[in-house]
């Protein structure tokens, strides 16, 4: 069965397929919503990672027969009291991934305090209507630099401390094992399994 990703994000699409396929889910065959790049793009102007997740399902999903999942997901770190968070994907002026990653850097010189979290919450929806949401998060610090060439966004400053290394150095398969992603995404298949009786 067909299940629509609200998405034009290739690494986020990515990291969805490689979930499916390593939970064991084969049958359900997640495909982007088509022309989503010519649709009125949803205003995510949510508080939450929450609010901005169910927005974006509810919008999207009065532009498909199929159910539809929307994401939202950031970095939260605890010595700037949150930040990015909702704010992750546009926390620079330029909005790109290397300059949010420096922005970060400047303003985490000199805490000792380092701690951080990955948070994603996932909503499902279809024809207009919230059917659930799910939510994942996994524990980690910044690291003083960035480093390793996988992933993408903020990867490269999240230290694991179980892999004793970045999410950007670990391989994909390793990080969507542990990941606020793979972990919600597999709450959301388990349901869509269930919910629509796949066999």
């Amino acid at each position: 069965m067909t299940l629509r990703c609200a998405t034009t994000n290739p690494g986020k699409l990515r990291e969805f397929h490689m979930a499916a396929g390593r939970l064991g889910y084969p049958e359900i065959d997640i495909q982007p919503l088509p022309g989503m790049r010519e649709i009125e793009p949803c205003v995510e102007d949510g508080a939450t990672f929450e609010a901005n997740a169910v927005k974006k399902a509810l919008h999207y999903s009065r532009y498909t027969e199929d159910p539809i999942f929307a994401d939202d997901s950031g970095l939260e770190v605890d010595a700037l009291h949150g930040e990015p968070g909702v704010y992750s994907a546009r926390y620079s002026p330029e909005g790109t991934d290397p300059a949010n990653n420096r922005l970060v850097l400047e303003r985490m010189q000199g805490v000792e305090e380092r701690t951080a979290r990955f948070v994603c919450v996932i909503a499902l929806a279809r024809k207009g209507e919230l059917l659930a949401t799910f939510r994942g998060a996994v524990e980690g610090e910044i690291a003083r630099g960035e480093s390793g060439p996988n992933g993408f966004g903020y990867d490269p400053l999240f230290h694991y401390p179980p892999f004793g290394c970045t999410f950007g150095e670990a391989s994909a398969d390793r990080k969507m094992a542990v990941s606020h992603r793979g972990q919600a995404i597999g709450a959301l298949l388990a349901y869509f399994r269930r919910s629509f009786h796949i066999e």
